[in-house]
């Protein structure tokens, strides 16, 4: 049996990994890909912590956040089409919607 303190530990190191790539990544791909890395953290923590304390609640929770980030992934991809086909990048130092 796996001690659940090596699944916080995965937990808190692809959450760690996932932050230091949404400050340090320029591409608009990149940070989403960061987004979706600190979710999957925080519901790996969840479903640890479900199956420690033999709770389905957790595990009910994570399917929610999954639904939410679905969800995210959807509309979070059309916008990044939309600013690419209107800005032609998706470096976010280059993209300035508030100007025209």
């Amino acid at each position: 049996m796996i001690p659940i303190s090596w699944y916080l530990v995965l937990s808190a190191a692809l959450f760690s990994i996932g932050v230091g790539a949404f400050l340090i990544k320029r591409n608009i791909i990149s940070i989403f890909m960061s987004i979706e890395l600190m979710l999957n953290a925080v519901n790996l923590a969840f479903v640890a912590f479900a199956h420690h304390w033999h709770q389905v609640s957790g595990q009910i929770f994570v399917f929610f956040v999954m639904v939410v980030a679905a969800a995210e992934a959807a509309v979070g991809l059309a916008i990044i089409i939309a600013v690419f086909r209107s800005r032609e990048t998706l470096n976010v130092d280059q993209i300035n919607l508030m100007k025209l």
